[in-house]
């Protein structure tokens, strides 16, 4: 199905709408002109998802870490688990998996760009590429490669593509020497790649603590 509306940046260059866009219009007129919501409720919604960054999803893992309970309940039933962080992720599915010694999982979205936004923030450029969507289901060790990880022949890697309905989390192995770590030291140390499958945590050295900007 396609629509005849086009996304006019100007007279000269009409970019045709596509089917997704559309839907995405209609509902959201439909929902103004019902009165469900304002345009400035949208605005608002639009800016709070783009302004996050991975900060919420590496204070979930780091919780993951510290409490066996709350890991086995977040690994069991995320989205009622991240409620606790005042995550409410609606109508979507959001499935956290574990790295272990015997398993590594990697992150992939093959028909566009699903990512789990609500602990991530947005997704970089080269999740949404159309190079890391293919070959990261077709070779995925090469992939981990080119982001200087490298899986031992012995260890298990999955490949989980996110749909429109679900999204998925890595939970990162908590690195060795974190022990004597508090939650917030540990949050430190958890980076977006990580929670995406592209890299690992390295084991822990006293080096500075940096922000969770990456």
């Amino acid at each position: 199905m396609k629509s005849q509306h086009t996304n006019e940046t100007n007279s000269q260059n009409a970019v045709p709408t596509t089917y997704y866009q559309f839907m995405e219009i209609s509902v959201r007129e439909l929902l103004i002109e019902k009165g469900l919501l304002s345009k400035d409720d949208i605005r608002k919604a639009v800016k709070d998802m783009d302004s996050r960054g991975p900060e919420l999803g590496a204070q979930v893992v780091a919780h993951a870490w510290a409490d066996a309970q709350f890991k086995q309940s977040l690994l069991k039933d995320a989205p009622s688990a991240v409620k606790k962080f005042g995550i409410d992720i609606g109508p979507l599915q959001l499935m956290v998996v574990e790295n272990t010694e015997k398993v590594h999982n990697l992150i992939v979205c093959t028909l566009c760009s699903c990512y789990p936004r609500m602990l991530l923030g947005l997704p970089p450029d080269w999740y949404k590429s159309s190079e890391y969507r293919s070959r990261a289901v077709r070779e995925p060790r090469s992939v981990l490669r080119e982001f200087g990880t490298e899986i031992p022949d012995e260890v298990q890697v999955r490949v989980h593509d996110s749909t429109a309905d679900l999204r998925y989390l890595v939970l990162p192995q908590r690195p060795a020497g974190t022990e004597h770590l508090t939650e917030h030291e540990l949050a430190a140390l958890v980076k977006r790649d990580s929670m995406v499958g592209v890299t690992i945590i390295p084991e822990f050295s006293w080096l500075p603590l940096i922000s969770n900007n990456s």
